[in-house]
C-alpha cells in the first residue's frame, strides 16, 4: 500500500516541513537534535561590514546551509508519524537597504523534495502536488522588515517578515518569524510557515491505513551570499 506524502516545500522552500514542532534533520545544516529550520551558530563568523547590499541564495551542499521542504503529521497503521521532506534545490535573492529587507524571494524546486519513502515521494510528485504542472513553490517578501537588530557577533535574532506563500498555483499572505544571523558578509536565514493544506488546493487523504493531518508547515533555511 502506498504511503502518503504531502506538500511543501518552499521557500524556500524549504523547510521549508516546518521545523517548529515537527523536525527536519540534516547534519549539514544544524546539530543532530536541532530542527533544520533553526539557524545553527556552529562555524559562523563575526559579522564584517554592514548588512546592506544585494544577496543571492547559495544552493545547498556540504558547505552551505540551504534547504527547504515540509513537515506534516500522519497516523500510519495506528502509529503517529512525522513526515518530513527536504531538497537543497533552492534559489532566490534579497535586497537590504538602510538596514531593512526591502525585497526578497525564495524558490524551491518541488520535484526534488524527498522523504524516507520513494512510494510517498512518487505519490506527492503525481497525485498530490503534480510537480509537472507545479514545479516550484515560492515565498516572496511583500513589506520591509527591519534588520537593524542583527547582532555583529554571529548570533541570531528573530525578525517578523511579511510575504506571500505560493503553492500549487495558490498564493496566500503569511508572516514568518524568521531567524537571521550575519556570518562575515553573508546572511543565514530560516523560517517555518504554518499551512492548512486545503487552503492551497491540497486535500489530505484518509485511506484507512493512513490519515494525514490537515495542517503542517513549509520550511526553509538559506545561506545568502553578498555580492
Amino acid at each position: 500500500m502506498k504511503k502518503w506524502w504531502i506538500a511543501l516545500g518552499i521557500v524556500v522552500v524549504v523547510a521549508l516541513g516546518l521545523y517548529f514542532g515537527p523536525k527536519i534533520y540534516a547534519n549539514v545544516f544544524a546539530e543532530d537534535d536541532a530542527p533544520a529550520a533553526s539557524v545553527s551558530t556552529s562555524g559562523v563568523e563575526a559579522a564584517t561590514g554592514d548588512v546592506d547590499g544585494t544577496f543571492t541564495v547559495v544552493p545547498g551542499d556540504d558547505a552551505n546551509k540551504t534547504a527547504a521542504g515540509y513537515t506534516v503529521a500522519e497516523v500510519l497503521n495506528g502509529s503517529d508519524v512525522t513526515v518530513v521532506g527536504t531538497t537543497p534545490d533552492v534559489s532566490g535573492s534579497a535586497t537590504v537597504a538602510d538596514e531593512k529587507l526591502t525585497a526578497g524571494e525564495i524558490t524551491v524546486q518541488t520535484a526534488t523534495i524527498t522523504t524516507d519513502s520513494d512510494r510517498r515521494d512518487n505519490q506527492f510528485r503525481g497525485n498530490i502536488f503534480d510537480v509537472a504542472a507545479n514545479p516550484t513553490a515560492t515565498f516572496t517578501v511583500t513589506a520591509p522588515a527591519d534588520l537593524a537588530s542583527i547582532p555583529k557577533d554571529g548570533t541570531t535574532t528573530t525578525v517578523d517578515v511579511a510575504g506571500t506563500l505560493s503553492l500549487k498555483g495558490v498564493t496566500k499572505d503569511v508572516t514568518v518569524p524568521m531567524q537571521v544571523l550575519q556570518s562575515g558578509e553573508n546572511l543565514i536565514a530560516s523560517g517555518s510557515i504554518p499551512a492548512t493544506w486545503a487552503d492551497y488546493g491540497v486535500e489530505p487523504p484518509s485511506l484507512g491505513f493512513v490519515t494525514v493531518a490537515p495542517t503542517g508547515s513549509v520550511d526553509f533555511l538559506v545561506t545568502l551570499a553578498k555580492g
